[in-house]
């Protein structure tokens, strides 16, 4: 199966996931080639130019001169030891997986597949996957699993904005096709990250993937359901959840919010549902745990009405300053983001919206834009409320509190205060 290739690595798909694969494999030496079908995204990183929050120009500026470079043309793959697919795996407007980029990143692969090549998918998908839908794809030119070239399954954990575990210090799990397939995947993934994790197979570790995803899908859950009531039997749920996490063993803390949002949480949990009610069979804790949280926005909307209200205003006519519009703090990332969903229920009520963050330079709402303020504190002190529902770095909390008018903190960031009320 060995053979002599000119490229070590290529990465098909440079988001969050492909992108800092592609700096930890060049940085470790590997020569590394970015497959991506976006031109903008390709001409950008070889001037040097990220489009990726945990990714400098300084750092692509570095990647190149270790030899990286990008492409928009898959036959380069016939030169590789080793694909990595990190493709987007949505889903489609019925809930169900959207598989069409891993498809037709296989095609690429398949098209340009030679002896001795080693594939591993990383996007996030249901089990079962790897072994039956891309290795028939490979296979069906003749080459074999296991023989001709290996095949696994690597589960990506990227978690943009986190500044202490990245890619190379984050266990990296590994599931092959066959026994040869899991080494030669572990082998790859040695070269540049700390602990590798052997799982029995793909479909195992295609499972811990959605196992991890959906255990804080359903935990988010929990406490944001919590959240909907403890305010009316008078209790704070964060001092709760504070208390709690003293206990030093089974116990994790999770915390309320506005909702979910990102390519996990929302995303994830529902291939795994799809496979089980592919079985026949319902799945009652990812399907409750998807409704409660698709619920926070509205839930965020309702309470904003009600301390309207109790200063004698309606939602209709009243000015409401939204503090972060991304899904998670100190990115720009927008995908899933709840504050989308509070934006198109507060505007059909008739507010009038103005909004801060200083990593979304234009924001819309169906279509419409919604107005952009430089100056959070000066915005807080006009508007008839402040809704926080992304505590940035740059957002001053203890001065907005002082500022606003009401402080409406949905995630809990706030100090105690006669002007903010929690979520």
């Amino acid at each position: 199966m060995s053979r002599t290739a000119t490229v070590d690595l290529v990465v098909v798909g440079l988001g969050y996931v492909g992108l800092p694969l592609a700096r930890s494999a060049a940085g470790a030496g590997l020569k590394v080639v970015g497959l991506d079908r976006s031109s903008r995204v390709v001409e950008g990183l070889n001037a040097g130019r990220s489009h990726v929050d945990d990714i400098t120009d300084a750092e692509v500026a570095t990647m190149l001169d270790q030899g990286f470079r990008a492409v928009d043309r898959a036959d380069v793959i016939a030169d590789a030891a080793a694909v990595v697919i990190c493709v987007p795996t949505p889903l489609t407007e019925h809930g169900a997986p959207d598989l069409g980029a891993v498809d037709a990143a296989v095609d690429d692969i398949a098209a340009h597949l030679t002896p001795g090549t080693l594939v591993v998918l990383e996007s996030t998908t249901y089990p079962g996957t790897t072994d039956e839908v891309v290795r028939p794809r490979l296979e069906a030119g003749g080459l074999r699993v296991g023989e001709d070239f290996h095949l696994a399954f690597s589960p990506e954990r990227i978690d943009p904005g986190n500044p202490t575990y990245g890619l190379e210090n984050t266990p990296k799990v590994v599931g092959g096709v066959t026994p040869d397939c899991t080494k030669a995947a572990r082998a790859l993934y040695e070269r540049f990250v700390a602990r590798v994790v052997e799982a029995k197979g793909t479909r195992e570790a295609e499972m811990a993937k959605l196992l991890e995803n959906t255990y804080r899908h359903v935990n988010i859950a929990l406490v944001n359901e919590m959240a909907m009531f403890c305010r009316e039997i008078g209790v704070d749920l964060w001092d709760a959840i504070r208390c709690a996490s003293t206990k030093p063993f089974g116990f994790s803390p999770f915390y309320p919010g506005p909702g979910v949002g990102g390519h996990c949480i929302p995303i994830d949990p529902n291939y795994l549902s799809y496979k089980v009610r592919s079985l026949g069979i319902p799945f009652r804790f990812v399907e409750l745990a998807q409704e409660i949280n698709q619920r926070m926005p509205v839930h965020v909307v309702n309470r904003t009405a009600d301390l309207l209200n109790d200063h004698g205003k309606a939602v209709r006519g009243s000015r409401i300053l939204l503090l972060g519009v991304t899904y998670k703090p100190d990115i720009s990332d927008q995908r899933e983001s709840p504050a989308l969903a509070v934006a198109e229920s507060l505007r059909a009520r008739g507010a009038e919206l103005v909004y801060f963050d200083p990593r979304v330079e234009d924001w819309s709402v169906g279509g419409v834009p919604v107005e952009r303020t430089d100056d959070y504190l000066a915005t807080a002190e006009s508007a008839d409320i402040t809704v926080l529902l992304q505590p940035h770095r740059e957002i001053d909390l203890p001065l907005l509190a002082d500022r606003a008018q009401v402080l409406f903190d949905t995630r809990g960031k706030s100090a105690d205060h006669p002007r903010v009320v929690k979520l």
